[in-house]
């Protein structure tokens, strides 16, 4: 299969896939999940089958159509974009054998329309990946906000559709308000929206322009959750957990940075954005999100609530990482990406699976926990471990080199962040850690309960090995980057 049918085929074997999805769901349930597991295989394949002919240096492309002059939906596959592809349709199949465990054993309504929109999720979340040009860009951005919204308000409930229409609103009129008028801006300046090596706005876009249009981007990719663009997150975790992993880990969030650090590194172009000062304040602001969310989290009860405001801190790690603009912090940012994506699924598995198996959500409840659910505790350890950066995991990885590439840039406010941010961390999962495995069992909490469905367990065991994992093997990743890098 050539380069371009493998590109075509990783945007519509998802979407093949959620048809078969809704045929079969009405005649088994299990040939609706056996359908998504091959779905996901079947993609992951594609995806992976890209990746030697982007190590080799080529860039594979192709155009579908021209919508108005100068402006195409075209696709094309570098490193960065290889690097999510890769990652999320990964995960995908880890995720769905999860989301069988979990919704079979919380007894989940609607479990043919979950599936659907998870795959349809998942054909966005490839075009994105692939976008050769801010249009493509972010049309597959709105199809993401717009065939998550049904996952996010699964339940159905009152306070579940507010908080649904919560993350709607905000992230399409952040996308609306914001990333489009920055999109036709710099189809304006430039003449041009195509992701280019070096950028397209050097000479284009001077002086304070250059940090206004960088702030459209930035505060209108509102699925990066820098603040004051965060509410969204929290509102969304009223969704079942297998959707908490994707906004977190799989594709939502991780679009939202992707974005972010495409449109820094392909559209300004790192060295005219180093050299232009009103693009410094990114540093500042994302330094500041990581600080707050981290100090909001210290303040949480509830558990997935705690990892929401997690998720908008590391999140941030990967906006500053790219905000820094030096090579090593470049790799920093795409291999944070990775590192975060396997502890933070890690950590929501185990939410997921500790709901399941006990329904209990709030911290105060996990006395104990880690004597009944030893298998899901563990990986929970090693997920908290990794968003810590603490060694053998893959978040150590990631902060060694963002932390290099702030030394590199004599940028000491990134620094800083960096360790009292994993101070932080340690203040608010270190006595989760505690609690679960150290703690005497209260007796309001004896319910007898063991641990969660097989299938959820097999998943959060798999993530927890790919964090430690991704800390021995990461070599693959960081050659690719080091190609974005280099050129």
């Amino acid at each position: 299969m050539s380069s371009s049918s493998l590109i075509i085929a990783a945007l519509l074997i998802p979407l093949a896939g959620a048809v078969a999805i809704v045929v079969a769901g009405r005649l088994h349930d299990n040939l609706r999940e056996a359908v998504t597991l091959v779905t996901a295989g079947a993609l992951a394949w594609v995806v992976w089958s890209l990746l030697p002919e982007i190590q080799a240096g080529s860039r594979p492309a192709v155009s579908i159509s021209e919508v108005v002059p100068g402006i195409d939906i075209a696709f094309r596959v570098e490193p960065l974009g290889m690097l999510f592809a890769a990652l999320a349709s990964t995960l995908w199949i880890v995720n769905s054998i999860y989301s069988i465990g979990y919704m079979r054993g919380n007894k989940e309504k609607n479990q043919t329309r979950f599936f659907t929109f998870f795959a349809i999720a998942l054909s966005a979340t490839m075009g994105i990946a692939f976008s050769a040009n801010l249009f493509t860009l972010f049309l597959f951005y709105e199809v993401l906000t717009l065939s998550t919204y049904p996952l996010v308000s699964h339940k159905g409930d009152i306070n579940t559709v507010r908080s649904a229409r919560v993350y709607l609103g905000v992230l399409l009129a952040t996308s609306i308000g914001l990333f489009l008028p920055a999109v036709i801006w710099t189809y304006i300046a430039a003449g041009s929206g195509d992701f280019t090596m070096g950028g397209i706005l050097a000479s284009k876009v001077e002086g304070p322009e250059v940090g206004l249009l960088l702030g459209l981007f930035v505060f209108g990719i509102g699925k990066a959750a820098v603040m004051p663009v965060h509410r969204w997150l929290p509102a969304a975790m009223v969704a079942p957990t297998p959707v908490s992993a994707l906004l977190h880990a799989v594709a939502v969030v991780k679009a939202g940075v992707f974005a972010i650090t495409k449109i820094i590194v392909y559209i300004f172009g790192v060295d005219y954005l180093f050299a232009e000062p009103s693009s410094s304040w990114l540093v500042y602001v994302a330094a500041f999100t990581i600080v707050a969310a981290s100090l909001v989290a210290l303040r949480q009860q509830n558990l997935k609530r705690l990892l929401a405001y997690s998720t908008i801190a590391q999140l941030s790690y990967v906006v500053m990482a790219a905000a820094i603009l030096k090579p090593l912090a470049e790799i920093g940012a795409a291999v944070h990406m990775v590192a975060h994506a396997f502890g933070k699924i890690t950590l929501f598995f185990a939410a997921g699976a500790i709901y399941v198996a006990s329904k209990k959500t709030e911290l105060h409840q996990l006395h104990g926990i880690g004597r009944r659910m030893p298998w899901t505790m563990t990986a929970f350890t090693i997920g908290a471990l990794s968003m810590i950066g603490v060694p053998p995991t893959g978040g150590f990885v990631s902060k060694w080199y963002i932390l290099a590439g702030a030394f590199q840039a004599d940028n000491y406010v990134a620094v800083a962040t960096i360790i009292a941010s994993t101070v932080l961390n340690a203040a608010y999962f270190l006595p989760i850690i505690y609690l679960a495995w150290f703690a005497d069992e209260r007796p309001e909490n004896d319910n007898q309960h063991g641990e969660a469905p097989l299938l959820a367990v097999f998943a959060l065991t798999v993530t927890a090995l790919l964090t430690i994992g991704f800390f021995l093997f990461n070599a693959t990743v960081l050659d690719l980057e080091r190609q974005l890098v280099s050129q």
